[in-house]
């Protein structure tokens, strides 16, 4: 049966994986329903692989596992390391992936810059994860470090200018009161880069063969309601949790979706993927 990994051995390390905090887990069965965007740039991602079927592959935030049962699909003698932050994510993919896949994964709770595995792949493979960690160098030493030599890495993320004009409208709301005393601190939890500065990050921690690039991923949503649960789930949940009052976490969902509403389409969001492709010396 496939195993979900917090401690002990994995395979080809003895290292501990790290336990997720709780600021880090995620509604996966309110994922699992309004992933259908990430899903659809995952596809064609994950057709940009090629593979013989006995590859180890390292699927990076592999989360509900809708991806990585479509990845485990093209791997019949070959093994997945589906590595996530969020406990919640890999028992939702536990259950979604272990009647059919039994010895062919293994879900790891980890954190990307700490991959508990030491020249374990064959490949890397991630879509809609990347963005969620900030330190990109540390990001990719960690991913080098994972992958055996020659190994590859097929990738996408949010880039450059995405979601720029809902994160504006965001920013606006959280920098005024009365929101503004919970964001004294605040650090936004993305990282948006450019394919320039992500093909030199990739240079300066081991990769070559490098390909990046940009392309505009707009998502139209149906309605007010569909749109305000989006938010709240998939976007800004980072957002809601530090807004200590219910009335607030729902007057700032109002208002994005209020303005939504008036723009031309109303409820269009403005996605941008960065997509990635390197490989491992020494193969």
């Amino acid at each position: 049966m496939s195993r979900e990994v917090t401690s002990g051995a994995v395979p080809d390390s003895q290292q501990t994986a790290v336990r997720a905090p709780r600021s880090r887990e995620w509604n996966s069965e309110v994922y699992q329903r309004l992933s259908s965007p990430q899903f659809g740039w995952g596809k064609k991602v994950l057709d940009r692989v090629r593979l013989r079927g006995d590859e180890t592959v390292l699927d990076a935030g592999c989360g509900t596992g809708r991806l990585t049962g479509e990845l485990l699909e093209r791997l019949p003698r070959g093994l997945v390391l589906g590595v996530d932050l969020s406990s919640n994510m890999l028992q939702k993919a536990r259950r979604e992936l272990e009647p059919r896949f039994a010895c062919h994964l293994w879900l790891v709770a980890a954190d990307l810059q700490q991959l508990p595995f030491q020249e374990a792949a064959d490949g890397i493979f991630s879509t809609a994860a990347f963005h969620w960690v900030r330190d990109h160098e540390r990001l990719f030493r960690s991913l080098q470090g994972a992958l055996r030599p020659g190994g590859w890495l097929e990738a996408q993320c949010g880039g450059g200018p995405n979601l720029a004009k809902l994160l504006q409208r965001a920013q606006s709301l959280i920098s005024a009161p009365p929101l503004a005393q919970f964001f004294a601190d605040w650090q936004s939890p993305w990282e948006y880069a450019s394919a320039e500065t992500t093909a030199e990050r990739l240079r300066m921690t081991g990769f070559g063969d490098i390909h990046t690039g940009l392309e505009p991923a707009p998502v139209l949503l149906a309605n007010a309601e569909e749109y305000r649960e989006y938010l709240a789930n998939i976007i800004f949940h980072r957002h809601l949790e530090r807004m200590a009052d219910p009335k607030l976490r729902r007057g700032f969902l109002d208002e994005l979706t209020g303005q939504a509403a008036q723009d031309d389409p109303p409820f269009l969001l403005d996605y941008w993927r960065l997509n990635m492709s390197a490989h491992k010396g020494g193969g």
